[in-house]
């Protein structure tokens, strides 16, 4: 064995092989796989090995593209063949209308990746696969490249061709440490001795935690135990002279794949099982739970109905074995929160399916820094501290429950509500809220008129549609008050903290105390890494002088990992986290001033307090960080209070807001008023795949700044014409937002995609944000927007169309 390599990957499926070899791809030879048995010893051997082109996502439909065209050329590879059934086709069926609406929009989505699905009826579906029954059927989405492959013969390729480009595989080799140095790198021990690298990768199945113990990491991955059985030979297959095309049924929680002259079933069962929750047997490899088909009868019976030649035949082979998921049920490739030169690639519930596109955007990501689509939707860091064993676990049951099951909009599901809440979630509760979660936190949606007020899952505009927009309303004409729980907050002291940030934003950084800015941090590329807002708070019996780092809700462990990379070891600069111990209370509206006034000490002028100030204060008698600044665009105060505290500076303003018509409001407000004000969202619309001049953020970039990061590539990026352009829309139509990933069209071909929509309230319009060609990128543009498949005309207005002089929020 090697003592010295760049990577080491551990783990031998499909996650470690697609990893080594597209290591090797991206020109990286100096590799290593360690596994503790063979190859696809785990999962991976027993896997169905469905390969899709469905995602619900932009991101994950081109890693399963990817996955596709790879395993197309390695089944056509002379040297290492591997056995491909491409392009059988699948179907996705659905017995009710909103199902059929979600098939219309995904179709949209993967358009713009150049994936086209097809929405079809029952008959269609029954005419594509005649072994179905219609009944309780309205129809489907058909994938043209759905098929299924042969496991361990792609891992053992991939394998082959990664050993043919440098990289070494050792077998039979048993990690048993994993030691960090001062300088980041790595010593790994193992059975047949050390071998010390720069980089190492998790891709352990359901071991995960075990090698996460080794580095002092607990990753949300929890294993559910699923079966599948393998029919005798069918006649209708026999007979039907063709392949049959995969299946894939919500309503009865079952899947098919034709296997030789049979199928492949599999269940969903909802009387499901978790495994090795009290640990693994270190002898499990290329191993089976016990078969216990009595638990999943209810879900036989549903696909007996669907299937009835079912019926007539045998059982061949009845597999039971583990398959591993995360807490919200997509894998986690990428960076290990808090480590350095650490990765991983792990909870592939659908792992050969969608292993080669995960190994290449996790190859992408340790050679060059990124990939070339955002991954946050993957990324291990977009889960904080919240995600312990026993939660991962619940919502692991709740999506195996749901696994052909899409997630509407606005729908929250039930399993492990509550893990993040505050001292005045239930005070909130008895005020009628419904709560979103956000990243853990329970949030406030809306306030709900009356307590079995239940809207549809939808992708319509719902039936609070009304309530928001009284909420937005009383902001608007008034006063409200609305909990922001969770958002990121940093306290960054030193006496080179601005130096630092100064290097960290690629436009200028307010250094004045008392003041808040607003800025971008791109990464290596020129690209938009982040958005954060900068508080300077003077030094007073609470602290020091500091400086306040604000980002997204998620952003926690994504922009501490970034920061910290990026300090120099000869700077006076600390940060800590203080995003658990603070909630923000947002008070907004035109009278949101007297109810300040009337609850704080001190001059709240306009001339005092101008936007954009900060001011350490009370609350009645609830310490308190005010910062004049707003997400609505009315005149808006974040109010920052520590938690003790929380329910006094709560029952102060409340208290204070008798007089003005104050009113809460919920994040569902918030988005219509942000669309209306042209501010914009992380990952939704700040994303690593495009520049700040191409994301409409020309006013935030100082090119004359000697230094920050990202600067040399934007420059290079600034010389070349850009190819797409940010845009905001106005929707024709009140019936359905414009939902992320829909594509724009003119003339039959894609010109855009939306990255957000929600309807503004105060100006009554359908608004949407996109990336657009730039041909198209004029104001004034018409085009049609692909909405769950009714085509709606669209045209480009000027951004921020309620009040574009920023005049409310100064008042």
């Amino acid at each position: 064995m090697k003592s010295r390599t760049k990577v080491v990957v551990i783990g031998g499926g499909i996650a470690g092989c697609s990893t080594l070899y597209h290591l090797t791809q991206e020109g990286w030879s100096d590799v290593v796989l360690i596994e503790r048995d063979e190859l696809t010893s785990g999962t991976t051997w027993h896997s169905a090995a469905q390969v899709t082109n469905f995602g619900m996502n932009q991101t994950m439909v081109g890693l399963k593209s990817h996955s596709v065209a790879l395993y197309k050329k390695l089944r056509d590879d002379p040297e290492y063949p591997v056995g491909y059934h491409h392009g059988d086709g699948g179907i996705r069926l659905a017995n009710t209308e909103a199902q059929m609406q979600g098939y219309r929009h995904f179709a949209s989505m993967a358009r713009g990746m150049g994936v086209e699905y097809e929405v079809i009826d029952a008959q269609e579906c029954a005419r594509r696969h005649p072994l179905i029954s219609t009944d309780n059927l309205l129809g489907g989405l058909w994938d043209g490249e759905d098929g299924d492959i042969d496991p361990a013969q792609l891992s053992q390729a991939l394998a082959f061709h990664a050993r043919k480009a440098g990289a070494e595989v050792y077998r039979h080799t048993n990690v048993t440490s994993l030691t960090q140095h001062r300088d980041d790198t790595w010593t790994v021990g193992t059975d047949k001795g050390s071998i010390d690298a720069d980089i190492v990768v998790n891709a352990c199945g359901y071991r995960v935690n075990e090698v996460g113990a080794m580095m002092g990491v607990h990753h949300p991955v929890a294993s559910m135990e699923h079966q599948y059985f393998i029919t005798e030979d069918i006649p209708g297959i026999v007979e039907a002279g063709h392949r049959m095309p995969l299946l894939r049924c919500p309503i009865s929680d079952y899947y098919s794949r034709q296997e030789k002259n049979g199928l492949l079933v599999g269940f969903y069962e909802q009387d499901c099982k978790t495994w090795g929750m009290d640990g693994i047997s270190p002898n499990f490899a290329n191993d089976l739970c016990p078969d216990d088909l009595d638990r999943v009868m209810d879900v036989l019976e549903g696909a007996f109905e669907r299937m009835p030649a079912l019926t007539e035949v045998g059982i061949k082979r009845v597999v039971n074995g583990p398959i591993t998921y995360t807490i919200d049920g997509a894998p986690l490739v990428g960076q290990i929160p808090g480590k350095r030169n650490a990765f991983c690639i792990i909870g592939l519930r659908a792992g050969v399916g969608e292993g080669g596109g995960h190994g290449w955007l996790l190859a992408q990501q340790i050679v060059h820094g990124e990939a070339q689509y955002d991954t946050w939707c993957i990324d291990p860091r977009r889960f904080t501290g919240h995600t312990n064993v026993e939660l991962t676990a619940l919502k692991a049951i709740e999506d195996y429950q749901n696994e052909f099951r899409f997630h509407f909009p606005h729908e929250h599901r039930p399993a492990g509500r509550g893990a993040k809440t505050t001292p005045i979630t239930p005070i909130l509760e008895a005020e009628g809220a419904e709560f979103t979660v956000v990243n853990g936190w329970e949030r406030v949606e809306y306030i709900k008129p009356t307590p079995d007020f239940h809207p549809s899952l939808t992708f319509d505009f719902d039936e609070a549609f009304d309530v928001i927009a009284a909420e937005v309303r009383n902001v608007q004409e008034n006063v409200g008050l609305c909990e922001v729980n969770g958002f990121n907050r940093f306290e960054i002291t030193g006496t080179d903290r601005h130096v630092f940030l100064d290097r960290m934003f690629c436009g200028n950084v307010t250094k004045r105390d008392g003041r808040v800015g607003l800025g971008y941090l791109l990464n290596h590329f020129g690209m938009v890494k982040g958005e954060a807002t900068i508080a300077n708070i003077p030094a007073s019996d609470r602290g020091p002088a500091r400086a306040w780092y604000g980002s997204a809700a998620a952003s926690e462990f994504h922009d501490m990992d970034w920061l910290r990379a990026h300090m120099n070891a000869d700077e006076d600069v600390q940060i800590r986290s203080i995003t658990n111990d603070q909630t923000i209370l947002v008070l907004a509206g035109p009278k949101s001033r007297d109810v300040l006034s009337a609850c704080s000490r001190g001059d709240w002028s306009k001339a005092a307090f101008p936007w954009l100030s900060v001011r350490e204060c009370f609350i009645g008698f609830a310490p308190a960080t005010v910062m004049g600044v707003s997400f609505s665009g009315e005149l808006a105060y974040e109010i920052h209070v520590p938690n003790a505290s929380l329910y006094a500076a709560y029952t102060a303003l409340r208290e204070a807001g008798k007089a003005h018509d104050l009113k809460l409001f919920g994040a569902r407000a918030v988005e219509s008023m942000r669309m209306e004000k042209g501010f914009l969202h992380w990952k939704a619309d700040l994303i690593t795949e495009f520049d700040p001049f191409e994301t409409a953020l020309d006013r935030f970039v100082k090119l004359d700044k000697p230094d920050f990061i990202g600067r040399d590539a934007l420059l290079k990026r600034k010389e070349a014409e850009p190819t797409k352009k940010f845009v905001s829309l106005e929707i024709a139509t009140d019936k359905t937002p414009a939902l992320g990933g829909a594509s724009l069209m003119q003339e039959g071909a894609v010109v855009g995609t939306i990255t957000s929509g929600d309807w503004g309230h105060r100006i009554g319009k359908n608004l949407a944000y996109a990336f657009v060609d730039v041909a198209v990128s004029e104001v004034g543009t018409a085009m049609q927007l692909d909405l769950c498949g009714d085509m709606v005309a669209a045209q480009i207005i000027a951004a921020g169309p309620y009040d574009p002089e920023f005049a409310r929020i100064r008042s």
